[in-house]
Order: C-alpha cells, then structure tokens, then sequence
C-alpha cells in the first residue's frame, strides 16, 4: 500500500505501508526527484549485475529525508508550502517514508526507533525553517487505507 500525500498537484510525502509486498523492482517517486524510492523483493537466487554508480553532477534544490520506522509508532503532521496544517498519518513498525516537500511536524505515541537517510552535506540551522504546528485538538488522522 502506497500513500501520495498532496497539496493540490504538489507531491510533499511518500509512506510506503509495511504490508506493501510485490514481487520485482517498484520505483515509487518520479525521475526528476532528488531522493529516489524504490522497493524491491527477489527470490532465492536472483543475481544483480556488479556496477558502480557514475560521476553525475546534480543539483539538490530542496532536502529530502527518508524515515524508516523500526520500532514504535510517530504521527507526522503535514503541512503546505505556507505552513498552513493539511493533515496527520500514523506510521508504525515497518513503514518508510519520504518527505519530498512542503513542512512536516512529528509527535511519538510509542517508544520509537528509526532510521533516517537524507541528502548532505547538512547545513545545521540553515537547512530548515521553524515554525509553531497545530495544537491537539487540530489533529487530523487520516488512516493510509483513505484519500
């Protein structure tokens, strides 16, 4: 199970639910992302090629992160490009997501391990702008079985 959370055409997350299970190479951002997402199942005995990765000049506009959860669940918040609050998802145990653009709050709601990859080299503060998120009682939880 794939969820695009949108902002009319603008892409601002990927979660890709732990039961998603598909045989073969699934890519599930478009080619002109910064950050690629893909997952991948093979049976016993596929072989993959040996390669290297060339030297190919690109340019990172924005800083994309990939969040793997391992243990727990975390509610992120999203929101647009205007700081304005969209909606909420819970993610838990298994789940990877990709946050491509606009803003994202966290909040854990159980004891949490995770993992994340993003692009460097990080700039510290100058690499995000702070804002105040919704209260509690604004949250919005949408289930990733819904639109």
């Amino acid at each position: 199970m794939i969820k695009k959370i949108t902002d009319g055409d603008q892409l601002l997350a990927l979660i890709v639910s732990h039961q998603f299970s598909e045989p073969g190479i699934h890519f599930f951002t478009p080619d002109q992302l910064s950050q690629q997402l893909a997952y991948m199942r093979h049976p016993v005995g596929k072989h993959i090629q040996p390669h290297i990765h060339n030297s190919v000049p690109r340019e990172v506009e924005y800083t994309q992160e990939v969040l793997f959860i391992r243990k727990g669940k975390l509610r992120v918040d999203f929101y647009n490009v205007q700081q304005d609050y969209l909606e909420s998802y819970i993610l838990e145990s298994g789940d990877v997501i990709l946050l491509v653009t606009g803003g994202h709050g966290f909040e854990v709601l159980e004891e949490l391990e995770m993992i994340e990859v993003k692009q460097g080299p990080y700039v510290g503060e100058q690499d995000k702008t702070r804002f105040t998120g919704i209260s509690a009682e604004q949250v919005n939880i949408v289930t990733l079985g819904n639109n």
